[in-house]
């Protein structure tokens, strides 16, 4: 600013004419150049305090603000990072203990299937074995029960026979033996 003021000094004292200022150009003429430094200085000077008391403190504010949010838009993130990486490992060891107690839950529910099926298995074993016994009890009577049966229709037939071949009826008690000696014989492999 010194070197501009003294600049300006000088121009205004020197008494030389300039050639331009004769040729028609009345800034180059030294008579002139004292108004053109008052105002010189004086628009300098106002644009320099507008700009230094105006302008550029809001600018430098603005920026200030820019970097004052970007400071705490990063530290924001910061924490919000440091969160989120606490937040993934608590999920992380939450998923893993449900990983653990559904594997024990599935264990413990595979041995109670497979007990509850093994004791369900042997009841119906002993069950089926129960019914088979049955089963064969009643085939045997329906066995004896079909021999005697087949003894008595036997009997019934023989003698029934005998008395259209022969005409006459035939001693009950020995077609009775006859029949009881044949199915001894015949049927014992059946029992």
């Amino acid at each position: 600013m010194r070197l501009f003021l003294l600049c300006i000094g000088i121009f205004t004292t020197s008494e030389a004419c300039l050639l331009a200022a004769e040729a028609g150009m009345p800034q180059l003429d030294s008579t002139y150049w004292a108004s053109q430094a008052f105002w010189l200085v004086l628009i300098f000077t106002a644009l320099y305090l507008a700009l230094s008391n105006l302008f550029i403190p809001k600018i430098k504010d603005s920026l200030d603000s820019r970097e004052n949010k970007i400071k705490d838009d990063l530290d924001e993130a910061q924490k919000l990072k440091i969160l989120t990486e606490q937040k993934l490992k608590e999920y992380e060891l939450s998923i893993e203990s449900a990983k653990k107690e559904v594997q024990k839950i599935i264990f413990e529910s595979k041995n109670e299937l497979s007990s509850q099926i093994q004791s369900k298995k042997k009841k119906f074993e002993k069950e089926i074995k129960n019914e088979i016994k049955t089963a064969e009890k009643e085939i045997e009577n329906l066995k004896r029960e079909s021999l005697e049966n087949i003894s008595v229709i036997s009997e019934e037939m023989a003698s029934k026979v005998i008395e259209q071949i022969s005409g006459e009826p035939m001693n009950q008690s020995s077609v009775k033996a006859a029949i009881l000696e044949a199915t001894k014989k015949s049927l014992s492999k059946y029992l």
